[in-house]
């Protein structure tokens, strides 16, 4: 996976994963940091390092957030990877039964 160059923090990590509907313990266990630091880092604490940080975003980017860099007409934000036609298709493609196999999302 690339790795995104982007300054990230706690506020812009938490909207990213609120965005993209995925808990804490799922986008800590992906990056290999502990949840309790996520959530704190998420509240403006400095509890993860720079190379957290940046396995945090990955795993972000991994389930489905797309990082906007600043630019003249504005600055960072986040944006789901998928539009809401997508993602109602993938909801309702995970609901449809059948054995539950990994996915590549």
């Amino acid at each position: 996976m690339a790795d995104i160059e982007l300054h990230m923090d706690g506020s812009l990590a938490r909207a990213a994963r609120h965005l993209i509907k995925v808990s804490a313990r799922t986008v800590a266990r992906h990056a290999g940091v502990e949840t309790q630091d996520l959530r704190q880092y998420e509240k403006g604490g400095d509890t993860l390092d720079r190379d957290q940080i940046q396995r945090v975003a990955d795993s972000l980017v991994h389930y489905g957030a797309v990082f906007i860099t600043e630019d003249p007409l504005g600055g960072v934000g986040v944006r789901r990877k998928f539009s809401r036609t997508g993602v109602r298709m993938i909801e309702n493609w995970e609901s449809e039964g059948g054995p539950v196999a990994s996915d590549d999302v």
